[in-house]
């Protein structure tokens, strides 16, 4: 049997940067990274793809603001910009997937190779400490005059700086509790499909106690969801793309250290001392340990165009029991 490996292409396998943020732009960067997630295939792995929607939830809610103020249209609550994001972001990587399947012929027990996104809802707590704290960035970055006269003109709006590249405003960002569709999703891979889900962490929703669901405003960090459909999936690889081949200890100073193969010991001791910048790499590095503590195999983290190379283990940072 082929092994599986769950994929998070973060926000530079989809915005390269702030001159590239269109939706066009975005398409060109997926196609991109679709090829090196079909490499992954060729080294006979089962693939489902996890994806970033954290400047596209801003620039959604950023429209509706000013759909509301210009031509008062309804305003889209955050939840829904959540489904929006998720539905578009996941209509270009199967779109893109399908034909990088084509064009190298891929197949799987005779049937030409199918990318297939599913529109993924994610449980969360109510009583999370995040409603309180407002932590995920969201949307395009500002300075930090502009974020003070965003805030005098948003009041209830939290804005923070995000690991030193500007300022950004903060939503809540609860942990993923259980994914709703997770039956569908091992259904999809058993038909043989490369599956599209848990986009931008997961539509948020709380259950009820007669176990019905209510959507709730807030974005789940893709990664931590990612860690979780892992777990669920008992996957042989976590793979969490990012900006960097490798990850480093004094990221940018004199005595910066590349990380090659690490131990679950040694990342959880890096991260208490504080090497990785909150919003950017402690995220994936928290992510990757969860993976491991509830029983993953291997977690790597590199650059989409080392998708390839890394799950052969000649490039990217490897982190083991």
């Amino acid at each position: 049997m082929k092994k599986l490996a769950i994929v998070a292409i973060g926000g530079n396998s989809l915005i390269m940067d702030s001159k590239h943020q269109t939706v066009g732009d975005q398409y060109s960067a997926i196609c991109e990274t679709a090829k090196h997630i079909a490499d992954l295939m060729l080294a006979d792995y089962n693939v489902v793809v996890t994806h970033g929607n954290g400047p596209q939830v801003g620039f959604i809610l950023k429209r509706s603001e000013i759909a509301a103020k210009v031509e008062h249209m309804h305003e889209v609550p955050l939840v829904s910009c959540d489904a929006d994001s998720q539905g578009a972001i996941g209509y270009q990587i199967q779109q893109a997937l399908d034909n990088e399947f084509n064009k190298r012929k891929l197949s799987d027990n005779g049937k030409p190779k199918s990318a297939v996104t599913v529109v993924t809802q994610v449980i969360v707590d109510r009583n999370d400490a995040a409603f309180k704290k407002p932590s995920k960035p969201i949307g395009g970055f500002v300075t930090e005059a502009q974020a003070t006269e965003m805030k005098k003109q948003n009041p209830d709006w939290t804005f923070i700086s995000d690991a030193g590249r500007g300022f950004r405003r903060a939503v809540a960002s609860p942990k993923p509790v259980e994914i709703v569709e997770l039956d569908a999703i091992k259904s999809l891979l058993g038909a043989g499909f490369c599956v599209v889900a848990v986009g931008g962490g997961g539509i948020p929703v709380f259950k009820n106690q007669d176990g019905s669901l209510v959507g709730v405003d807030a974005v789940i960090d893709k990664d931590f969801a990612t860690s979780l459909l892992a777990a669920n999936l008992k996957a042989d690889a976590l793979i969490i793309s990012t900006g960097v081949e490798k990850v480093c200890l004094n990221f940018g100073k004199p005595n910066q250290k590349t990380l090659e193969t690490i131990t679950l010991a040694e990342a959880k001791q890096y991260m208490t001392e504080g090497h990785f910048a909150p919003g950017s790499m402690l995220p994936k590095m928290q992510a990757a340990v969860q993976y491991l503590e509830d029983g993953g195999a291997k977690a790597i983290i590199t650059s989409p165009e080392f998708l390839g190379k890394a799950i052969k283990g000649q490039t990217g940072t490897h982190i083991v029991k």
